[in-house]
């Protein structure tokens, strides 16, 4: 069974979450300071999050064609969802192939290290919304 029931309570579930990361000051910051355009391809259910830090706020878009991704990370959602409970390695996920990444890797890995504290963030942050599986 999907984690996710469909696509409307994967944005719910992880655009809530993504505005949380934007909205935190070290992790935000981080994210604006990387000026990077990324949109993450999530499949079963389908979603696109584009997240574009390369002005002064950080711009969250669904299902966004118009804009243009300097990286593109493809994944299913079930993925995603293990990836921030800390129990997937990103590294292993693309050798793997359970993640495909579209762009500079290096520029993604060097905000592995700034993005560890969301693994705690989304244990909580699931906690307080309607999400029970």
């Amino acid at each position: 069974m999907p984690t996710f029931k469909n696509s409307d309570e994967l944005q719910k579930i992880l655009g809530g979450f993504f505005n949380i990361l934007v909205s935190d000051p070290v992790i935000g910051g981080k994210l604006k300071d990387s000026k990077l355009v990324i949109r993450f391809n999530y499949t079963n259910p389908d979603l696109s999050i584009t997240a574009d830090c390369s002005g002064p706020d950080i711009k969250l878009t669904y299902n966004d064609a118009a804009t243009k991704p300097e990286v593109e990370m493809f994944m299913q959602a079930d993925v995603a969802h293990k990836f921030w409970l800390g129990e997937v390695n990103l590294v292993m996920a693309v050798a793997r192939r359970q993640m495909v990444v579209k762009g500079p890797i290096p520029r993604i890995l060097k905000l592995l290290p700034v993005i560890k504290p969301a693994y705690q963030m989304y244990k909580d942050y699931l906690k307080g919304v309607a999400y029970s599986r």
